[in-house]
């Protein structure tokens, strides 16, 4: 029952050849025996799960229509809000908040059926690119349990990979989504900007974060996506179906993409592993037998996008986090003697390092003197790769990179360097910047069994084409049928 995908689950419960019950209770089997090797939940919620199986069941047995992901176990990156839930978002300061109300994307969820089983471990506010910034607990790599599971969602990446749920939903502010996807081997996807609300999302960087599934295989992000996809008035960012209509995504997933044209961009390969590129390039060739006309491109202004992004996203995120002061809600310093003490303490006490450097950096770029200097250039600079990634799309459907420019790096290799850890991110950054949508998806494996991944990238609001791409990599691809190491 585990090795179902959550399409196959969802079909077999519907026909009652499995109830939700027992699938529930299979993944709580599951994950009472690799949770405490892979420590991928913050949270969870047994009892809640179980009722909620329940019903579906109940709904089933009474002929009563159900959702699009009746009864499938599912878990939620604990930086999206659950009315009477804990949500810290990984860090000290929201250890003990729970939210007064649920997210867009967990209303849909909750609409469609699906049964959530608690909430995933993620790098302290979403910022890092190993979970190894989380304040309140370490996840690993399922593959290799001395490697990180790659971030900043890498609790629901790793849940997934070790069968811990069917799929999970992650948030992507610059590869946190596809980064852990492909280090953990599953498919991960970041839609467009604004096609999904970010209601109910805490914000790290608001002009860049968006809200995606991490699944098994690319018809599950279909799946997902078709759910939690559309207009959300709570949301001004969120795009409406009249400028963007939501197709079904998976309708046509199958069907074959004639007169295919791809391009990829040679120069950004430097530097990268080179079992990651002689997996990149098989890729390629593949893509090749199949028909699809390959065209080299340039893309200048891509070298700017790792420092074009991390002043942005860090004057978004010093804006973002100056609510949390000990005086609204979350923690509260127990030191303070008056009232200017209760927000320095509480601060001090409550972030961990890496969100005080993201804090600081940002304050110093949004300052009195400097914000021309940098925050402005950057914005220009963004509107540059915005530029760069258009002109392709003009004579390409799709764009093929890597992931990351290496496989799953072990636990503490880059923590005392964050300039080594930013690089990690250096093929997903961009995509953000563009606003565009990107997905990871299993493209092989180094020399120690550890995956790899393939990032397609397509013009804003057609996820329907960039899903039909990968469908047709993730179908001929032929790749060795490896499980992770906590799987036995």
């Amino acid at each position: 029952m585990l090795e179902l995908t959550a399409r196959q689950l969802r079909d077999r419960i519907v026909r009652r050849d499995i109830c939700s019950v027992e699938a529930v209770e299979a993944v709580f089997a599951q994950i009472d025996k690799s949770e405490p090797t892979v420590g991928a939940y913050l949270t969870l919620d047994r009892t809640g799960a179980m009722e909620a199986a329940r019903r579906v069941d109940e709904k089933i047995a009474a002929g009563n229509s159900v959702g699009a992901l009746a009864g499938v176990p599912m878990a939620i990156k604990d930086n999206l809000c659950r009315q009477g839930a804990a949500t810290t978002c990984g860090s000290k300061i929201l250890a003990n908040f729970h939210s007064p109300y649920d997210a867009h994307v967990v209303e849909r969820l909750h609409a469609a059926d699906a049964v959530i089983l608690g909430k995933t471990n993620l790098d302290e506010f979403a910022m890092g690119s190993s979970t190894e910034n989380s304040g309140l607990k370490r996840t690993v790599n399922p593959w290799d349990p001395t490697r990180v599971p790659g971030g900043s969602s890498g609790g629901s990446a790793a849940a997934v990979a070790a069968r811990m749920c069917y799929a999970a939903l992650g948030s992507d502010t610059g590869g946190s989504i596809r980064q852990p996807a492909s280090f953990c081997g599953v498919v991960g996807l970041k839609p467009t900007y604004g096609r999904v609300s970010r209601y109910g999302l805490v914000a790290y960087g608001s002009s860049l974060d968006q809200i995606g599934p991490l699944t098994r295989d690319v018809a599950d992000s279909a799946l997902i996506l078709q759910v939690i996809a559309g207009h959300d008035l709570r949301d001004s960012t969120s795009v409406s179906e009249e400028i963007a209509p939501i197709p079904d995504y998976s309708a046509h997933l199958d069907d074959p993409l004639k007169g295919l044209r791809i391009a990829f961009v040679p120069h950004l390969n430097e530097g990268a592993d080179p079992q990651v590129l002689a997996a990149f390039q098989n890729a390629v060739e593949l893509y090749r037998s199949l028909g699809a006309n390959i065209v080299e491109v340039r893309m200048p202004h891509l070298d700017y996008a790792i420092a074009c992004y991390y002043v942005i996203a860090t004057a978004e995120a010093s804006s973002n986090l100056s609510r949390y002061d000990g005086v609204h809600y979350g923690h509260r310093s127990k030191k303070a003697d008056e009232f200017a003490q209760v927000y320095n303490l509480s601060r001090a006490e409550g972030f961990g390092a890496e969100v005080k450097r993201r804090i600081m950096l940002g304050t110093y770029a949004l300052s009195s003197g400097y914000y021309d200097a940098y925050y402005l250039k950057a914005l220009k600079v963004r509107n540059l790769i915005r530029q760069d990634f258009s002109r392709v799309f003009e004579q390409a459907d799709c764009i093929l990179m890597p992931v990351a420019p290496s496989t799953a790096f072990g636990l503490g290799e880059k923590t005392a360097d964050p300039l080594q850890m930013y690089l990690a991110d250096i093929y997903t950054i961009a995509v953000n910047l563009a606003g565009i949508p990107g997905i990871s998806v299993p493209c092989g494996f180094d020399d120690h069994g550890l995956p790899i991944g393939l990032q397609i990238l397509s013009g804003p609001f057609t996820e329907d084409k960039l899903l039909r791409v990968a469908r047709m990599f993730e179908k001929t691809a032929n790749l060795p049928q490896r499980v992770p190491a906590v799987l036995g």
